[in-house]
């Protein structure tokens, strides 16, 4: 444990929209994207909506992926798998409420492990993988989520139950948002939007606006501060020793589950290099005995 200076390191964007069916989070979602990226070639939309993702094809080029029940979140963490390993910039998840209370989501894998508390334990690892896979992910990530009326039961000073209505609230997992770079909520059905989250300080505060691409371009330079990833990346490929591998990890300590995979490829190599010498010294000196044992004879 140990104290270092604090670093401003490129980021990859995670990003959140939220809106009653009908507000435009999807399109929100397609011109921020292509902000981002500038090519929408790079983008890509893993649908869950019933193919409206293809709604906006006018737009430009993107990709789509339709992901159809079950919704269960190994399904969703291939799908983003896939989105990666074809090279994609931009993921967009429309949407994540499915994951959630979709056909075969997580509450429906809930009711059909018995219902009870302590089923939890078995599925949230499950439903903390998927939130991983969103967050370690090479590419930047902007998921859409539906909103339902909160209500409660609550009582009035005398005594009588009544129905009590609290706004808003998003349809998955409570916490989700805790984890976002931004998240952005879609107010009414003219595409109006507000922050209710911003690491950025671009938007927080900030009278309501309706998102183009010049939003994402905004967030881009916000991200491309600092050390990249390309640089970090150099360095560890140019550690010579587990020692210099230890030190790069612990120096990017705000970014560890992401280099983490570097780390550990690279340490695998040095340990291969290791090991190749090992033989060659055993073989070496396997021979210088064999030598040694004919000249004395």
């Amino acid at each position: 444990m140990k104290l270092q200076q604090a670093k401003r390191h490129q980021v990859k964007l995670r990003l959140g929209l939220s809106g009653a069916s009908g507000f435009g989070k999807s399109m929100s979602a397609l011109l921020l994207a292509y902000g981002i990226t500038n090519d929408w070639s790079k983008i890509a939309v893993i649908d869950t909506e019933n193919g409206s993702a293809s709604l906006y094809s006018h737009l430009g080029n993107y990709n789509v992926l339709s992901l159809t029940e079950p919704y269960n979140p190994e399904r969703y963490i291939e799908a983003i798998k896939t989105c990666e390993n074809a090279s994609i910039e931009v993921i967009i998840i429309d949407s994540i409420t499915h994951e959630w209370s979709g056909k075969g989501g997580c509450l429906q894998i809930h009711e059909q492990l018995g219902g009870r508390f302590q089923d939890w334990a078995k599925l949230t690892p499950r439903h903390q993988a998927f939130i991983d896979a969103i967050l370690q992910s090479k590419c930047h990530v902007i998921t859409t989520v539906r909103k339902k009326i909160d209500y409660s039961m609550d009582r009035d000073s005398s005594g009588k139950t009544k129905v009590v209505k609290h706004g808003l609230k998003d349809i998955t997992r409570e916490g989700f948002s805790y984890e976002l770079t931004v998240d952005f909520e879609v107010v009414n059905d003219k595409h109006l939007v507000r922050a209710s989250k911003d690491r950025t300080g671009l938007f927080m505060d900030k009278p309501e606006f309706v998102i183009n691409a010049a939003t994402g371009k905004k967030l881009i330079a916000w991200c491309n501060q600092g050390i990249s990833m390309e640089q970090i990346k150099n360095e560890i490929d140019n550690c010579k020793s587990l020692e210099q591998l230890k030190h790069v990890y612990s120096k990017y300590a705000a970014i560890q589950s992401e280099l983490k995979p570097l780390i550990i490829d690279r340490k695998k190599q040095l340990e291969s290099v290791e090991n190749q010498i090992i033989d060659t010294n055993e073989i070496i000196k396997s021979s210088n005995t064999t030598k040694n044992g004919i000249n004395s004879k």
